[in-house]
């Protein structure tokens, strides 16, 4: 059996949000690099290079995964989806709609992966309870929008929508209990 070298580069060929590319990779080179350096698909997100910030989450054969702790080499012949197929007319989802209208992203680092684990989620729970959803976002690390905003844009999604989730005192400032 030949050795593998580390430094040797070999094909692999995905499918990438429903079109075959086909890039090189050494052995070691993690899927979010080559998604990124190897196919231009920079909406892939790289934070923590742990697997904890979820960042980097894509679907993987349909099913949300971290593209930080698989290797290229293991998704030669997959299919992979990420942010970029989530929209492939140009037009947003529901989802990222309901995101720009609750205010659901700021800085927008970790938007990308949490949409890719929510198209995942939503596809297996589709009427979550608020506790159920904040604890799958708990896989998620975002500096910026406190979650309230993802949570409203979700419960909205899925027809759950409070309906006083802005709502204010006659001073103006949300009322307790409002996030």
């Amino acid at each position: 059996m030949p050795s593998l070298n580390a430094q040797t580069k070999h094909p692999v060929t995905i499918t990438l949000n429903d079109g075959t590319r086909t890039g090189h990779a050494s052995p070691r080179m993690l899927l979010s690099d080559f998604l990124r350096h190897e196919l231009g698909a920079h909406g892939t997100k790289v934070g923590c290079e742990h697997g904890v910030c979820g960042a980097c989450t894509i679907r993987l054969d349909g099913v949300a995964a971290r593209a930080c702790l698989t290797l290229a080499v293991q998704a030669d012949g997959r299919r992979v989806d990420t942010v970029e197929g989530l929209a492939p007319d140009g037009r947003m989802t529901t989802l990222q709609d309901a995101f720009n209208r609750h205010h659901a992203l700021q800085c927008g680092f970790c938007t990308a992966g949490i949409l890719m684990s929510l198209s995942d989620y939503l596809e297996r729970v589709p009427k979550p309870t608020e506790t159920e959803l904040r604890d799958m976002l708990s896989g998620h690390l975002c500096r910026c929008t406190g979650y309230a905003g993802i949570v409203r844009a979700v419960m909205d999604v899925t027809g759950q929508a409070s309906g006083n989730a802005d709502a204010k005192d006659a001073s103006g400032r949300k009322e307790p209990g409002h996030v």
